[in-house]
């Protein structure tokens, strides 16, 4: 009894600046809460930052529903503030290695002292600049489409708590405070409304802002970019790869880019798209040790990659021309089709290498999209198998051997007994390799001495560069030039796109072996696989994967290119639909004017008729365009002769018309004037008696309603009109 009397009036005393600032608390808390949430969501935030950034959240959205104001003295978020100016310089130099990280951690750290220490309004402020911050931030790190819906969540809350701050301040500053509602229930209606108009508004936003960043000219500078953080998938891609790094990226399913081929809406290519070419191996690692020289772009824009090529260009072409559209993955290759022949991109400076990897100069730019062309033509088995002449001495390093196991070119030897030329002798081996050994992803617990033997010898099993590794070698154990190549292979089509996905799950290792006046050719000693379908939740993801495409292209890659090929598919549509509307009206005038010949024709014939007919359609317009005025007086002739159907309208209507006679007659009733006041200014006492009937039963008709007197209106107003007149 005693706890419901004392928190009685607490419920009861609910004004309505209380009632703001509850809902405006409330706002804010979510505010910083999406703000986080949308940095948290880029997967670039290490785990005691999260644990304790979420736990500080947390805590202080358990005060916030608890109502209970705790607020950190000044002084200790003075010191605390202090203290980790100087720890931020440590973080940059000893833990995080990075301007941005340690910046983010500068930014949440203030924001949770900031969340218990609000003492001032301009703290309000403050926080919300933060949360903006956080979102900023998130913007630089990543570049997946999750962030559009993250921004749009962010956006509604930052709509909500900017209008509750600006209904703070009013209420704070108002000299003649607002009414108070009657009931509890205003308040929550207030709520109601709000959450209604601020999705309304960030839609508005939205579209205006749309509106503006594709009109906008467009610089590709990448000042923020620049600060986004590479990849772990950079190790597998470069000069010096560690035996096993392939495998550690395939166990993961991020997609890693997207290519479209021209003319190919269905996928019927099985490509791989070419990296990294290594030649020098130790027994462990792989390393590329050809110089890059830089390509001078040609006329048309597009860099030559065939050129300082040793490859003799195939007698039969097969070009194909596609574009990439590559996931920030943190290195500075293009991957490329076989037998590049042109690359074309908003690139800086470009280099290749004599091992045929293809690189980004600019360190300020990474490689996102590119077009580029290739030829897939390849020389028959036949032609391979005549392929004669001597080896170049500057392709001698790669049949460069590394201290091997003795077993490892008996092996070789023994497989290619019946082989008699390095064709034959590559297909056997990449055949014995493909059907006796297995695949799998599992690494050793620890690194063998000679992991090519172990591969071979004892564990019989590994993943893409064992099987690549161990061909190579033995091919050079043969004296046949050759090389592993790192890149990726096509694992899946999106039918909704006509995008080929790939996935860093599809990161793989293959051989290539140099033949006389033919050049390099590829050989894939590794079980392949064939491009998955797409079926259940897997076509779920092909839907997310085509937004996720269009998000990248059109938004995060949005550049002039893009703004030009918009403008110009705008003006050509515009073009069309106006050359359609004009074809359209010049056979719409033609043909009235073919009508119109014929019926000057026809009348010419017979004068009459059309005569007849053309007054009869002059009549027919008449009442089209008069139709209302015709109902009413229809309805109006039908009342004044049944005026007992509706008493009230037949009497207004009847006493009109008794009005406008008198008018006619000298006696003009004012808008002023009552019908009893009228009546005093009729002189005649004859006339007087027969208005003064008339308006009894208008009366007793229009607010009595009654029949019997609406019924007596048309014979009085007959008595009236047919008195004499003095």
């Amino acid at each position: 009894m005693g706890n419901s009397m004392a928190s009685s009036p607490r419920q009861s005393v609910i004004t309505l600046p209380a009632a703001i600032e509850r809902y405006f608390q409330v706002s804010l808390y979510l505010l910083v809460l999406m703000g986080f949430g949308t940095l948290a969501s880029t997967g670039t935030l290490d785990a005691p930052t999260v644990v304790l950034v979420g736990g500080a959240l947390a805590v202080r959205g358990y005060l916030l529903s608890k109502r209970t104001d705790f607020q950190m003295p000044t002084r200790v978020t003075n010191y605390l503030t202090l203290g980790y100016v100087l720890f931020y310089a440590a973080d940059y130099s000893l833990f995080s290695h990075s301007f941005l990280t340690a910046t983010v951690h500068l930014v949440l750290f203030g924001m949770v002292v900031r969340l218990f220490s609000v003492h001032k309004e301009r703290d309000h402020y403050m926080l919300a600049v933060l949360a903006f911050l956080m979102v900023l931030a998130a913007a630089v790190l990543t570049v997946d489409s999750v962030f559009l819906f993250a921004f749009a969540a962010f956006m509604l809350m930052a709509v909500a708590t900017f209008v509750l701050m600006e209904m703070r301040r009013s209420t704070q500053t108002a000299s003649i405070p607002a009414r108070e509602p009657i009931d509890r229930q205003s308040y929550r209606r207030m709520a109601f409304f709000l959450a209604g108009a601020s999705p309304v508004l960030v839609v508005l936003i939205l579209a205006g802002a749309s509106a503006i960043f594709f009109l906008l000219p467009r610089m590709s500078a990448g000042y923020l970019g620049s600060f986004a953080g590479g990849s772990d998938m950079t190790v597998g891609f470069s000069d010096r790869v560690q035996l096993g790094r392939i495998g550690q990226i395939q166990q993961s399913s991020a997609v890693v880019m997207h290519v479209q081929i021209d003319g190919d809406p269905h996928g019927a290519y099985n490509l791989k798209w070419r990296g990294i070419s290594l030649g020098r191996f130790d027994g462990k690692v792989w390393s590329n040790p050809t110089e890059q020289f830089p390509l001078a772009r040609q006329a048309d824009g597009r860099f030559p990659l065939w050129a300082a090529s040793r490859e003799a260009t195939p007698r039969s072409r097969q070009p194909i021309h596609y574009r990439v559209l590559m996931e920030p993955i943190g290195t500075n290759i293009f991957f490329l089709a076989s037998q590049p022949r042109y690359l074309n991109g908003t690139y800086v400076a470009v280099a290749r290498d004599r091992a045929g990897s293809i690189y980004d100069l600019d360190p300020k730019h990474s490689v996102s999209v590119y077009d580029a062309d290739s030829d897939l033509a390849t020389p028959t088995p036949a032609q391979l198998r005549g392929a004669a002449g001597g080896i170049p001495p500057e392709l001698q390093q790669y049949l460069q051997l590394p201290m091997l196991d003795q077993r490892i070119p008996e092996l070789a030897k023994r497989i290619t007994s019946s082989a008699g030329n390095s064709f034959d002798q590559a297909a056997a081996l990449e055949r014995y390799l493909m059907t006796t050994f297995g695949y799998t992803l599992e690494l050793p617990r620890e690194t063998p001495r000679d992991p090519l033997a172990d591969f071979l010898f004892v564990r019989k099993r590994g993943h893409c560069e064992y099987f690549a590794s161990s061909m190579a070698i033995m091919l050079r154990t043969l004296g046949i030039p050759s090389r592993v190549v790192n890149g990726f292979r096509t694992s899946e089509f999106n039918d909704l796109t006509g995008n080929y996905v790939i996935r860093a799950s599809s990161a793989h290792s293959w051989v290539e072996a140099y033949f006389p006046s033919y050049g390099w050719i590829s050989f894939d000693p590794t079980p392949g696989s064939s491009l998955s379908g797409a079926t259940g939740w897997s076509r779920v993801g092909l839907y997310l994967d085509a937004m996720a495409s269009f998000w990248r292209e059109w938004v995060v890659n949005y550049d002039a290119s893009h703004q030009r090929s918009l403008g110009e598919d705008a003006m050509q549509g515009s073009r069309s639909l106006i050359d359609g509307m004009r074809d359209w009206a010049q056979r719409h005038y033609e043909r009235m004017l073919g009508r119109a010949r014929l019926a000057q024709q026809q009348f010419s014939q017979s004068p009459r008729a059309w005569g007849s007919i053309g007054i009869l359609v002059c009549v027919l317009l008449l009442a089209l365009t008069n139709i209302r005025t015709l109902l009413r007086w229809v309805r109006e002739r039908r009342l004044a002769g049944h005026p007992e159907e509706d008493p009230s309208q037949a009497a207004a209507l009847w006493y009109q018309r008794m009005l406008r006679w008198l008018d006619r007659h000298g006696w003009t009733k004012t808008p002023m004037q009552t019908p009893k006041e009228f009546l005093t200014r009729i002189e005649d006492p004859g006339m007087r008696k027969k208005i003064e009937g008339f308006t009894h039963a208008y009366e007793a008709a229009r607010f009595g309603d009654s029949p019997e007197e609406a019924r007596k209106l048309p014979e009085l107003y007959e008595e009236i009109t047919s008195a004499p007149q003095n």
